[in-house]
């Protein structure tokens, strides 16, 4: 511990918090054996080899490798289909493919989980002036706030999908930049569901999954979502996948959104991959116990500020829907100094010193720390936070438990000696 510069008081405090939280520990290893099970069963259904890792070339058509890979992620996500691609460069960009496929000029989109995360903003048109926005395209986007305690406004949400004769519902699963809860999925989203399609049937529920696959032993599928998206650089990539988004839900909206992803008549039968699909093969096979390794490390976070006396949102011992742990300080010197701290507990550019900046696609600047092997991989250990009032920095993910536990005692360390912290 001495060659990282760990002090004995941030060493033993981190090990005291850690012992607090062992039964929260066991329940997470429990989760993660259970939808291990179902991915490894998925594995063997389709009977994968090595012939289903190799390459492509040109239209790609009867990719094996890439078909096979679909049918694998709906398995994996209880979906009757499912597209997976590493030519969608980000959550956003699944995001959005997704709402185009499912709406027509006219459509209205109403959100029940309140305004949507930064950077889909402007894809939505709630911001800004791009000609490709849904704004542009006719699609118009309403949202529904979330009630004072982060509980859904389920009467709010159907009087808003009445009034707009919604034909899609949008729910986003994780916290994002928001103080609340992310969405558990029997617990807030199964009532939502089941209400909404009681009175309007043929609606189309959409959920954002990123930050929340493998959390849960279910997912929002079962519950009675029919569609549902997200980033291969968060959970289901296990931290191995290089890029990459899905797409899962019921097969006649699939069939429609792919037809937005190349061309109408094409479909997903075209699209080659020239490098291996390897790496998302053996990222989806991790991605249950890696989650498990990420919700144990921001179970701790969690536990080592609740010892500090300052606010965490969650609790440590809650039940999680997403990998996201937030942490509210006083001033902005201590958010950003949490943030460099991160930085330089990480394998890669730990001599990296963060500044906040006006990154595109977000409202406010933001600060960054994210010393990965993949750039901008949120499953690996990072941390992020606008600087903006309140201050509160989002730290997420972490390939081992044990390299969120030493980054742990480093940030502790650091903000002892800075006087932010005071055991």
């Amino acid at each position: 511990m001495r060659e990282l510069g760990i002090s004995k008081q941030a060493y033993d405090f981190v090990r005291s918090a850690e012992n607090s939280i062992k039964p929260v520990f066991e329940r997470i290893d429990a989760n993660a054996e259970v939808n291990l099970a179902r991915v490894l069963a998925g594995f063997r259904k389709e009977n994968v080899g090595l012939r289903h890792f190799a390459p492509t070339t040109g239209y790609g058509y009867d990719d094996a490798g890439r078909d096979t890979l679909d049918r694998l992620f709906a398995h994996a996500l209880f979906a009757e289909d499912a597209l997976v691609r590493p030519q969608l460069t980000s959550g956003t960009h699944a995001l959005y493919l997704a709402l185009s496929g499912l709406c027509q000029m006219g459509d209205a989109v109403v959100a029940a989980s309140g305004k949507p995360y930064d950077t889909l903003e402007n894809a939505i048109g709630l911001s800004g002036d791009h000609p490709h926005s849904l704004k542009k395209q006719g699609v118009s986007f309403d949202y529904v706030d979330l009630n004072d305690d982060g509980s859904i406004n389920i009467y709010g949400v159907l009087n808003m999908v009445a009034q707009k004769n919604a034909a899609v519902l949008y729910v986003q699963r994780s916290r994002g930049y928001a103080w609340r809860d992310s969405l558990l999925v029997n617990e807030h989203m199964a009532p939502l569901f089941r209400t909404v399609k009681e009175r309007f049937p043929n609606i189309a529920i959409f959920v954002d999954n990123c930050y929340g696959e493998f959390t849960d032993v279910v997912e929002p599928l079962c519950a009675g979502a029919d569609i549902i998206a997200g980033s291969l650089i968060k959970n289901p990539g296990g931290g191995i996948a290089p890029t990459g988004g899905y797409i899962a839900g019921k097969a006649k909206y699939i069939q429609r959104i792919e037809n937005l992803l190349t061309v109408p008549g094409m479909g997903r039968e075209v699209g080659s991959y020239a490098a291996s699909y390897r790496p998302f093969y053996q990222g989806l096979y991790m991605a249950p116990h890696t989650t498990a390794q990420a919700l144990k490390g921001a179970a701790l976070f969690a536990r080592i500020f609740e010892m500090l006396g300052m606010e965490t949102m969650p609790s440590s011992n809650a039940k999680r829907s997403d990998i996201v742990q937030a942490v509210r300080f006083e001033e902005a010197e201590g958010l950003i100094s949490f943030c460099r701290s991160i930085q330089s507990a990480s394998p890669v550019d730990s001599a990296a010193v963060p500044e906040p900046w006006d990154m595109p696609g977000y409202t406010s600047q933001v600060i960054m720390a994210a010393g990965a092997f993949v750039q901008g991989s949120s499953i690996e250990l990072s941390a992020d936070a606008p600087i903006r009032k309140p201050y509160t920095a989002y730290v997420q993910g972490g390939l081992t438990y044990e390299h969120c536990s030493l980054a742990a005692m480093l940030v502790l360390t650091d903000l002892i000696k800075k006087g932010i912290a005071k055991l």
